[in-house]
């Protein structure tokens, strides 16, 4: 039997204290500044500070587009040291509800005894009502996973990803009686933009520690390899009941990985656990 995991009090925005700007934007902060007085010092220097600044903007760039970094804000990639201690790993589905994968997703969680993290696009979870309450009282975690899963998520500014998360938050929170306390970008892309609205809402960015490419690679096989060799206490592992690749035989690849997943990390004495049992909601 799954426990029920206790739902998470929603965070007061009042009282979220001020946003710790992470080091490499407060490092870019200063170098925009030093640019800017340079050039009013040496107007003829001006092609040296745009240089610079351009250099800048590529590595925020290249630091968005590194799904595990923490360059631009907490990234949480692994569980805490106590989880892990105990063996402890977290397993995580993305992009859905889907209404022919999840349900057949939770049989054969139910059958293992075993808790997961679904991390819900919102849109979707409106769609199936009755399949995100299903989830929610199979003592599942339901997460954050933005509103609409847009393609140009890394690219939205403030008050775009504000709705985009919020409305997501609220709109989770009222379909499972659960309230998120994480959130997982579209395919892990982000902006430095997006660190301080999920401070503001309480909201923990996570990735993963390994991911098998269950959207792209159709051999479940490849899959599993990737997976579970390995596969350690602390993990946090990737895969997606939405968009789901199916075999040459028409089946989802995911379906066909799961049950061995699951049997490997039990040979390995490991325990899976949801986010909202093994991570403790974001402090301000």
């Amino acid at each position: 039997m799954i426990p029920d995991a206790p739902p998470l009090p929603s965070p007061d925005p009042a009282a979220a204290g001020r946003w710790p700007l992470p080091p490499l934007v407060r490092a870019s902060l200063a170098l925009h500044a030093a640019a800017g007085a340079a050039v009013l010092a040496v107007p003829a220097s001006w092609p040296w500070a745009a240089g610079a600044v351009v250099a800048n903007h590529l590595g925020l760039g290249a630091a968005g587009l590194w799904p595990r970094s923490a360059w631009l804000g907490p990234n949480v990639t692994h569980l805490p040291a106590a989880a892990a201690a105990r063996g402890e790993f977290a397993l995580t589905l993305d992009d859905g509800p889907d209404p022919e994968v999840t349900p057949a997703v939770l049989d054969l969680l139910a059958a293992a005894g075993v808790a997961a993290t679904f991390f819900c696009i919102a849109e979707r979870a409106r769609a199936q009502p009755a399949l995100l309450r299903r989830i929610a009282a199979a003592g599942h975690s339901v997460q954050n996973h933005s509103l609409r899963h847009r393609h140009h998520f890394s690219l939205l500014g403030p008050r775009a990803l504000a709705r985009e998360i919020g409305d997501a938050q609220d709109l989770l929170a009222d379909l499972s009686g659960m309230r998120p306390h994480c959130f997982r970008a579209p395919a892990g892309l982000r902006n430095p933009l997006l660190d301080p609205v999920l401070h503001r809402l309480g909201l923990h960015l996570v990735s993963w520690t390994r991911r098998g490419f269950d959207t792209r690679q159709a051999r479940p096989g490849v899959v599993l390899a990737r997976l579970a060799r390995g596969l350690a206490g602390g993990d946090i592992v990737l895969l997606h009941d939405g968009h789901a690749r199916r075999t040459a035989s028409g089946r989802p690849v995911l379906l066909e990985v799961l049950p061995p997943l699951l049997a490997r990390a039990r040979a390995a004495g490991l325990t899976p656990v949801t986010l909202a049992a093994a991570l403790p909601p974001r402090r301000a």
